[in-house]
């Protein structure tokens, strides 16, 4: 019998989250109580906010319904470690429809987890080895859930960062907001030593550390952090104007690209043309396209033809071909 109350309403919440109807008497009897009890307990729930339906019968059954508002969830070990390893290994990867909200997640998750799931987690995770497409860079969970809390508790951040030059140095940030781009992980940041904003790719980030300072947030000088990398990558890149047509329908042909490429509009002729602009080297949209395995042309820009060219010519050399 669960004679503490706030145990036997956390083990009678665990219960219900269980995607079933649960007879009064049966939960009266897992509880070790009498009906009346449960029916008291119950009441205390939905005061709680959780939205328990009862219904009618000569035992009576109480399920645990869709709310306006999701009220906390009890997990038991099990799954606590499930979605745990799951976040990591999304948030690891930089996949596409896993942002900043999946990494929020994580780093509260992992906050209240004790120790020993915590172990479990992590030796779960050293020994499973997702298969990604390879388009983005990978990245250790922990430092995407230290900079997820500091960017939360408005914390200041202090990092080690590698350019892309290979220079080493040490950061001092105000961070605002992680940002996803579907293959990469960026934070946008207030740099204290440069006085300036700055975007720093994660992957290049090591060492990161919330130094317990707070701070008040400092306005972006666009609308959203989103934005703000747009505009930051737009700046830093040469990007490229491309056009390209495939025998394919837009459908099938968008199935086989990533949607940050965008979307491919349909022709007449039942194929479809993909417009859209890159930043990436043109080496690697090359690559990218023949990866969809569908026959396409380039339509521009003249680099990129170029580019396919010379792809095609090293690909038959590989082939043996004269």
């Amino acid at each position: 019998m669960t004679t503490d109350t706030p145990a036997r309403l956390l083990t009678l919440l665990s219960l219900l989250q269980t995607p079933r109807e649960w007879p009064g008497g049966e939960l009266a009897g897992r509880l070790g109580v009498s009906r009346r009890t449960v029916r008291r307990d119950i009441d205390r729930l939905r005061e709680l906010g959780y939205p328990v339906q009862a219904t009618r019968g000569s035992d009576g059954g109480y399920r645990l319904v869709a709310g306006k508002a999701m009220p906390p969830l009890v997990l038991d070990d099990e799954e606590a470690v499930a979605i745990a390893v799951g976040l990591r290994a999304g948030a690891g990867h930089a996949v596409e429809g896993v942002d900043e909200a999946s990494v929020r997640a994580l780093a509260k998750l992992e906050q209240v987890l004790p120790a020993r799931l915590r172990h479990r987690v992590s030796t779960l995770q050293a020994a499973t080895t997702p298969l990604v497409s390879g388009d983005g860079a990978s990245i250790a969970p922990e430092t995407l859930t230290v900079m997820a809390s500091t960017v939360a508790g408005q914390e200041r951040l202090r990092f080690s960062y590698r350019a892309g030059d290979g220079t080493e140095t040490r950061r001092l940030t105000e961070p605002h907001r992680l940002v996803s781009t579907g293959r990469r992980w960026y934070l946008v940041a207030y740099d204290l030593d440069r006085a300036d904003w700055r975007t720093f790719r994660v992957d290049r980030v090591s060492e990161p550390f919330a130094t317990g300072a707070r701070f008040e947030p400092r306005e972006l000088p666009t609308g959203s952090a989103a934005e703000y990398l747009r505009q930051s990558m737009h700046r830093q890149q040469e990007t490229y104007e491309f056009s390209v047509t495939f025998a394919e329908s837009a459908d099938v042909v968008a199935q086989r690209l990533p949607a940050w490429l965008g979307a491919p509009e349909p022709l007449g002729d039942g194929g479809c043309r993909l417009r859209a602009s890159t930043g990436d080297r043109l080496e690697w949209l090359a690559v990218r396209l023949l990866m969809t395995g569908f026959e396409f042309v380039v339509r521009e820009p003249a680099e990129l033809v170029d580019r396919v060219r010379e792809l095609g010519a090293r690909l038959s050399r590989a082939a043996g071909d004269a």
